[in-house]
């Protein structure tokens, strides 16, 4: 078995780093061993999950590396992980910590938001972090945070969190990875809407201007 520390250690060598990404995006190494190992474990216990941030756009298609697995849950659902996970596969990721964790043989970070929390700054706005059984499908076994959801909560995340500002660059990358047009906005709820439509302007723009330079 792999020392617990595993993962951190990779990431500390620039090398060791590199490959584990190159494994990532084949869907191989320890991130996407310990995804589809916490999916089962989640499944198998009927907890309600779905993942989001980084690996979420991964799933949807956007090759990103990320340092860490976000997965959405109830409260019901972080009270049950803590019960019948933790000791079980997956440990804190530090005395005292109820809602980050490390898989116990790699070591990958697990980090858990709650149902009704809010994205950004944490204040209260008209978007928060649903139910993960209202807006979950299954990619490639895993239950994953729709793409109109996805985009949402990072839009809300980049309009007001401090630091935040790559969430929205994600959505940007998302809109030219997917080829999302303006109809898409329709689908998103009015307090992110008209951000969504300036991002997708933006990329719009520098379309047209590569083109032209071409």
């Amino acid at each position: 078995m792999l020392p617990s520390n595993a993962f951190e250690e990779i990431l500390s060598s620039p090398t060791r780093a590199y490959q584990e990404g190159l494994l990532f995006f084949r869907g191989q190494g320890m991130i996407n061993n310990t995804l589809r190992r916490l999916a089962i474990d989640l499944d198998q216990r009927d907890i309600v999950y779905c993942v989001i941030g980084a690996v979420a756009l991964n799933q949807h298609g956007y090759r990103r590396f990320t340092e860490d697995i976000d997965i959405l849950l109830t409260s019901e659902g972080l009270s049950r992980f803590q019960n019948e996970l933790v000791g079980r596969g997956y440990r804190p990721a530090f005395s005292g910590a109820q809602r980050k964790f490390r898989s116990t043989e790699e070591g990958v970070p697990i980090e858990v938001v709650v149902t009704g929390e809010f994205p950004g700054d944490g204040k209260p706005k008209p978007i928060s972090f649903p139910n993960p059984a209202a807006i979950s499908e299954v990619i490639e076994g895993v239950r994953t945070a729709s793409l109109a959801q996805l985009v949402e909560l990072k839009l809300a995340s980049g309009m007001t969190g401090l630091g935040r500002l790559k969430d929205l660059a994600d959505v940007q990358e998302m809109i030219r990875v997917r080829e999302l047009d303006a109809e898409f906005a329709e689908g998103l709820a009015p307090y992110v809407r008209e951000r969504y439509l300036e991002l997708w302007r933006e990329m719009e723009q520098a379309s047209n201007e590569e083109r032209e330079r071409n």
